[in-house]
């Protein structure tokens, strides 16, 4: 089966409190936004780009930027058609490879990982994450879901050394998440519950209220045995 192309994929870094997804991509952006200003430079591979959201903050912090997927994005910011697995750019090509939740996505996951350590310089970094507590999506290209462990195991083998693997968000935010992803789950029936829940959830702002309960709650009582997502920066030595 070939992938469709011209799928909506995320084009800004701006959010609204209301939105049923804004727990996640709130906390997300955060760490990416801190992972590019500490950690890119240079030649910048944007391994998986989709509509470039990130590069308001990564073109100042690099001297130039490529973008490939696998498919052209519907907004048409793809530079370069390739597999993660097969990347059609020279050895130590880059200084930064940035890949946002993109290795769910890829069966090979290790072959993702080793390419992209072969096309980054000596010293060059990987800034990466990936989901860890979400529902399928894109199916059937859903492939995993790894712990820190898995991710320290994955990067190591390929030869990076680990700068550090974040947790993003802890328990609370996922749990606040997945409550409100399953209740917006229901509003594609036609039946009264489903409709009385839509209006209490959109109309009554209960997700507004949910997204900003979340966020105080996990900060004053964070706990990363379960998180949304994991942010690894990795080095080639």
């Amino acid at each position: 089966m070939s992938r469709q192309e011209n799928i909506p994929r995320l084009s800004s870094t701006r959010l609204k409190k209301k939105a049923p997804d804004y727990i996640h991509l709130s906390i997300l952006l955060k760490d990416i936004d801190e992972a590019i200003k500490n950690h890119a430079t240079g030649d910048l591979l944007d391994l998986g780009c989709g509509n470039k959201p990130y590069e308001e903050w990564y073109n100042p912090k690099t001297k130039t930027q490529t973008g490939c997927d696998v498919i052209q994005s519907d907004k048409n910011r793809v530079d370069v058609i390739c597999l993660a697995t097969d990347l059609k750019f020279e050895d130590q090509q880059f200084d930064t490879v940035l890949a946002t939740q993109v290795l769910e996505h890829v069966y090979d996951h290790h072959a993702m990982i080793s390419e992209s350590y072969r096309v980054l310089r000596p010293g060059g970094q990987m800034i990466l994450t990936v989901p860890f507590t979400w529902e399928l999506h894109e199916e059937p290209y859903d492939f995993f879901r790894l712990t820190k462990h898995g991710l320290k195991e994955l990067f190591e083998e390929a030869g990076f050394e680990i700068v550090y693997i974040k947790a993003n968000g802890g328990k609370w935010a996922a749990t606040f998440q997945m409550f409100i992803n399953t209740v917006y789950s229901t509003f594609k029936f036609k039946t009264v519950r489903a409709k009385i829940l839509k209006i209490i959830f959109m109309e009554l702002r209960l997700t507004w209220l949910l997204n900003h309960m979340a966020l105080r709650i996990d900060k004053k009582y964070f706990d990363d045995w379960w998180t949304l997502n994991y942010i690894v920066v990795a080095r080639k030595k």
